[in-house]
Order: structure tokens, then sequence, then C-alpha cells
């Protein structure tokens, strides 16, 4: 699997032949998922993102689009603002049409970021792929779930505990209470259980 400059490169030299212009976008990307305070939404998470996109490949019609909205839906990320997801598909908007998307196919990028805000069924199986692999983390073993539960208490460590443990819960349980987390057949078979298991127990311990 290549490294996400790799898989930038390899992704916006299909739109664009203009190797200056790929180059200040990944340097972009690069920065912002590099900032101090990101142990978890940063560069990792995306390689891990396209990993599972590379693999669930054949059931995503829009795939390029789908890769687009996993390279910008955290591009902009702070704890203590509420409207990440809308200036990061609003950044991913002007950066495609430099790259010379269509207005549709952007539109398409957009509306997977900003459904990563409230995780909800959609109509579109791209954008459900989309927030199934954005959550693919809950469904994992034990102890790569821990370390992602330690990641997210380091990017809110300005809040004290008795907040950051009221509003983690509360997170925690609104997925619970869905009927299911994951949007996909293909997500709700592997994952679905064992993110039950993580969620509750990070529940019970908080």
């Amino acid at each position: 699997m290549q490294d996400a400059e790799s898989q930038w490169e390899a992704l916006a030299s299909s739109y664009t032949s203009d190797q200056q212009l790929i180059r200040e976008l990944w340097k972009e990307l690069s920065q912002n998922y590099s900032q101090s305070g990101r142990y978890y939404h940063n560069l990792h998470h995306i390689e891990a993102l396209l990993q599972l996109a590379e693999e669930h490949k054949a059931s995503i019609q829009q795939f390029d689009l789908l890769r687009f909205a996993v390279f910008y839906h955290d591009i902009i990320y702070s704890t203590t603002r509420s409207d990440n997801e809308a200036r990061s598909a609003a950044l991913a908007a002007e950066r495609l049409q430099e790259l010379h998307l269509t207005d549709e196919k952007i539109r398409i990028v957009q509306e997977m970021i900003l459904a990563t805000k409230s995780h909800q069924p959609h109509q579109s199986e791209d954008v459900n792929f989309m927030l199934d692999i954005d959550l693919s983390v809950l469904g994992a073993d034990s102890n790569k779930y821990d370390q992602y539960r330690k990641q997210i208490r380091q990017e809110y460590n300005l809040y004290p505990d008795l907040l950051y443990n009221r509003g983690r819960k509360k997170v925690l349980q609104h997925f619970l209470s869905q009927p299911a987390i994951y949007k996909t057949a293909t997500f709700q078979n592997s994952l679905e259980a064992q993110a039950r298991q993580n969620l509750q127990r990070e529940v019970n311990s908080l």
C-alpha cells in the first residue's frame, strides 16, 4: 500500500497535469494533518481510511470521489469548534475546483464530508461506505480501540475529565442507541458486534 503522499499524487494527476499544484495541495494537506495536538486525526488516520477504501473498491461506485473525501474530511479540525466538517467541505470545494473537477463531483465529495458530522444513514451507498470507513476504528480489536480512545482524549486535553467524560459518554450512547452503528451490510457483518462491545466498555469506564 502506497503512503498518503504517493496516493494523493496519483489521484490528483488524473485530473491535472500541473505537478506544482499537486505538490502545493499535498503540502497543505500534510501540514494540516500534522498540526500539533492531532493524536488521532492525522496522516495515519488518512492512510488507514485509504487502505480500507482500497479493500472495498469493488463496492464503491465513485472511488476517486470517496478518496478525495477521505483526504479532505478532517483537513480542518479543532476540538473547540462544531463546524469542522462544514469548513473542511468548503476548503475541499475550493481545492477540487483547482483540480478541475466538475461541480457535480465536487458536490458529491462535499456531501460525503458533511455526512461525517452526524453519521446518519444516507440514500447514497458511497456516502454510507465513507461513513463506515471513517468509523471503522470503533470495531477494531480491544487493544487498538483503547489506543484510539486515548488518542481522542489527548486531542481533548483542553477539557477536564468532568466535562470530557460527560460529552464523550453522550457521543458513545448516541451511537449505541442507533439500530446499527454501521450503515452498510458489509461493515455491519464484520464490525458491528465488536464496535458495540468497545463502546459499551468505554461508557462503563466513564
